[in-house]
């Protein structure tokens, strides 16, 4: 997993609506990439629309916000436009994205070990370096987490 001061793995694909996504896009830009499990699941929903209700606060900030997960472009199409989501999904289903920042690998829950995307956010400088990673992100209140990390990171 990448670490506080390296600099961002670069990345590209699809997201919902038939556009696509780099990481190159955001150069100049503060980032907020949020890796969740599953589209229209509970805490992913939960992550996701309080990204959605403090979205005009973070832009005021200057984050931008990018969220990944291994689910297709064609859920990622269905889930945005249930929750009305503001912000780019980006697919990844081979997980090379996921596997590049470190976000694919065993979970447990309740004891059973199984493999699948662990729920974390990067937060990217406007020189694409990691300035703080939430390994564990407050669903039902990220984005005020996003923006204090980022005020305190400058």
């Amino acid at each position: 997993m990448p670490e506080i001061g390296m600099k961002a793995p670069s990345f590209s694909g699809s997201i919902q609506g038939g556009g696509s996504v780099a990481l190159e896009d955001f150069k100049g830009r503060r980032l907020a990439l949020y890796f969740y499990p599953k589209d229209d699941t509970s805490g992913c929903t939960k992550q996701a629309c309080n990204l959605r209700d403090n979205f005009e606060e973070l832009k005021k900030h200057g984050i931008a916000i990018l969220g990944v997960s291994g689910d297709d472009t064609e859920s990622h199409d269905k889930f945005a436009e249930k929750y009305d989501l503001p912000f780019p999904l980006l697919a990844d289903p081979d997980l090379t994205v996921c596997s590049a920042y470190g976000v694919y690998g065993d979970k447990n829950l309740y004891g059973r070990i199984y493999k699948g995307i662990k729920r974390t956010t990067f937060l990217i400088d406007t020189n694409q370096n990691i300035v703080h990673v939430f390994k564990r992100p407050k669903t039902k209140d990220h984005a005020r987490e996003i923006i204090e990390k980022f005020d305190l990171a400058d």
